[in-house]
C-alpha cells in the first residue's frame, strides 16, 4: 500500500495535483483511489491498513439498498420466523432504503452512521412520524446485521455500527427515556385482577386466569396444548408458541422452554374448562378448535372483562390495554411478600418461571419491585438470648 502525490498539467496548461492511495483489493487486484487532500488520502490508507477484512474497491462496492436485499434473502434462506421477517422488511422499506439506500457500502462511514442515529434519536422516520427509543434500538440492530452479512460476503471492509458498539450500550437519551413499570399503571393490582376474574364471562376466565397466574406470554398461551398441562402434578410445560399468523413454532429462546407450577385455584379452573373446552388439542382455542387470534382474546375477553369489573380509565375504557400487563402482574405477584398476598420468591425463581434469558433481564425489568430492605425488617435477631 502506498500514498503518493501526483502532479500533472492539463491540455490547457493548468497544473494540477492529487493524492493517490494504492492497495490490493479483496481479489488481489491493484487499486488506486484519488483524493484532493493528503489528509483524506492518509485516512483512507489507515482504514485499509487496519481493516480486519479484505478491502473492497469503490468501483465494485454495492449500495446499502442492495445489501438490504441480500439481507432479506439470507433471512428467508435461514428460515426466519414469518413475523420477524415482516419486521425486517419494514425496517428496510421505511428506514434504510429511503434514508441510506443510495449510499455505497464502501462510503458508509462512522459519521454517516452518526447522522443516521441522530435522526433516530430525534424520533422521526422517513415520513416524519414519531419513533420510540425501543424502535431506534431495533433499527440499529438490523443495520448492524446487514453490515455484518456484507462483511462476511466480502462486500465491505468493516461494520461501522458494530465498531461503535452503540447497540450494546444504548444511548444516554434512551436510558433516560426508559421508565420503570408502575403498579396500578402498567401492572394491575391484586384486587383488580380478582374483580376481573369474577366479572368475566366463562369463555374468557380460564385464559385470563392462566395468564395472571403463570405469566405466560400471549404467544405461549395461544400455542399451549393440553398434553403440556399436568393437572395432577400441578405444573405447566411451555414448549411452543403461536406467532401472529397462528403458526406453531419454537420459543423465543432456550430458557423460554420451562415448567411453571400451577396455583390450586388455577388447577380447579382448568379442570372445569377442560370439560367445557371445544374439542381439540389446544387449551385456549377458537370456536373451531384451532389457535385463537390475540386480537380476539384482547378485544372480546381482556378489555370487556375490565369494563365489566369497573377497572377503567377516566373515559370508561379498559384501564390496561396491553395483554402483556397480565405477565407483569404475575411477576409482581411472585415478588411480593407473603404478608402482602404474594409468593415471596427469589429473583432467580422469578427468572425461571418467566423464561427470561438472564437474571439481569429480570432485575432490569422488575428489580424495583423487590423489597428495598431485602426482608431485613422481618429477619430474626442474631443477638444472644
Amino acid at each position: 500500500m502506498s500514498v503518493r502525490k501526483r502532479v500533472w498539467t492539463t491540455a490547457g496548461g493548468e497544473q494540477r495535483e492529487a493524492w493517490l492511495v494504492g492497495y490490493r483489493d479483496g481479489e488481489g487486484n491493484r487499486r488506486f483511489e484519488t483524493f484532493e487532500r493528503k489528509k483524506d488520502a492518509d485516512l483512507r490508507a489507515a482504514e485499509v491498513k487496519t481493516s480486519r477484512s479484505k478491502v473492497v474497491a469503490p468501483s465494485r462496492s454495492i449500495t446499502l439498498a442492495q445489501a438490504c436485499d441480500n439481507w432479506i434473502k439470507q433471512a428467508e434462506v435461514d428460515g426466519i420466523e414469518k413475523a420477524t421477517l415482516l419486521y425486517f422488511k419494514q425496517h428496510v422499506k421505511y428506514y434504510f432504503v429511503p434514508l441510506l439506500g443510495q449510499k455505497k457500502l464502501c462510503d458508509f462511514s462512522a459519521p454517516d452512521f452518526t447522522a443516521f442515529e441522530a435522526q433516530l434519536m430525534r424520533g422521526l422516520n422517513a415520513k416524519g412520524q414519531p419513533m420510540t427509543p425501543a424502535m431506534a434500538r431495533k433499527l440499529r440492530g438490523s443495520l448492524s446485521s446487514i453490515l455484518s452479512l456484507a462483511v462476511d460476503q466480502g462486500l465491505v471492509a468493516r461494520n461501522v455500527v458494530r465498531d461503535r458498539g452503540r447497540r450494546r450500550r444504548g444511548t444516554h437519551a434512551e436510558k433516560r427515556a426508559v421508565t420503570k413499570l408502575k403498579v396500578g399503571v402498567d401492572i394491575p393490582l391484586p384486587h383488580e385482577i380478582a374483580a376481573i376474574l369474577s366479572h368475566c364471562k366463562p369463555r374468557w376466565r380460564p385464559v385470563l386466569a392462566t395468564a395472571a397466574m403463570t405469566g405466560l406470554r400471549a404467544s405461549e398461551l395461544r400455542g399451549l396444548k393440553w398434553q403440556d398441562v399436568d393437572l395432577k402434578k400441578r405444573e405447566l410445560h411451555v414448549r411452543q408458541r403461536a406467532d401472529r399468523y397462528n403458526t406453531l413454532g419454537p420459543l423465543k429462546s432456550g430458557t423460554s422452554n420451562r415448567v411453571v407450577p400451577l396455583h390450586g385455584d388455577l388447577v380447579s379452573i382448568l379442570r372445569e374448562w377442560k370439560l367445557a373446552c371445544p374439542i381439540g388439542e389446544f387449551v385456549f382455542p377458537n370456536g373451531k378448535g384451532k389457535v385463537d387470534e390475540l386480537t380476539n382474546i384482547v378485544n372480546r375477553g381482556w378489555k370487556p372483562s375490565q369494563v365489566a369489573a369497573g377497572v377503567v380509565d377516566r373515559d370508561g375504557a379498559a384501564k390496561y390495554t396491553g395483554f402483556h400487563s397480565l405477565r407483569h402482574f404475575f411477576a409482581s405477584w411472585c415478588i411480593n411478600s407473603k404478608a402482602d398476598g404474594g409468593l415471596g420468591v427469589s429473583p432467580k425463581v422469578v427468572q425461571s418461571w418467566l423464561g427470561h434469558a438472564t437474571i439481569a433481564m429480570t432485575l432490569d425489568t422488575y428489580g424495583h419491585l423487590f423489597p428495598s430492605d431485602g426482608g431485613m425488617a422481618e429477619a430474626p435477631s442474631l443477638l444472644a438470648q
